[in-house]
């Protein structure tokens, strides 16, 4: 995001909104919350929410928050292909193509939770859908980008979820 206070068109602030919402980090934690809220008792929910929270979640977060903070990347989604060796050491693939990986974790994320719940999942295609038009709309992404995240995070759900 950029650093700058600017008077943005109400489009633009969506568009960053649901990029923000299906961001990969955000998107599958809000998943696994739901699975978890579904499927396990309290107690064994609750320990592992915890779990999650503290070895993954906040690592990860903070991880991008203090490299965005210092200028390691110049956004939160380390967009700039140069940038992305610090973030990215050994995934090759986001170096030929920026792959979107926005909308690989939203559309994995909505097989996943259709398969637990169809409204849930139906909710979450609908916000993988606008996550999908977001990263194109904001430019973060080309169609190319785009439809082979979903592609992959579609079939990524599948092949996981049967």
């Amino acid at each position: 995001m950029n650093r700058d206070k600017v008077d943005l068109k109400p489009t633009v602030v969506f568009a960053r909104w649901v990029s923000w919402i299906g961001h990969p980090l955000v998107f599958i934690s809000l998943s696994v919350g739901i699975i978890i809220a579904l499927r396990l008792t309290n107690r064994a929910g609750l320990a592992l929410s915890l779990t999650l929270l503290a070895t993954v979640i906040l690592p990860m977060a903070l991880l991008l928050f203090r490299g965005f903070q210092s200028g390691r990347w110049s956004d939160l989604d380390v967009s700039i292909r140069a940038e992305r060796v610090r973030f990215y050491p050994r995934a090759v693939i986001n170096f030929r193509i920026k792959l979107s990986l926005h909308a690989l974790f939203a559309f994995y994320s909505g097989v996943i939770l259709f398969v637990v719940n169809p409204v849930v999942g139906a909710v979450a295609f609908a916000l993988a859908l606008l996550v999908f038009w977001s990263r194109l709309y904001l430019r973060r992404h080309d169609l190319l980008e785009t439809l082979v995240g979903a592609f992959l995070g579609l079939l990524g759900g599948l092949v996981t979820a049967w």
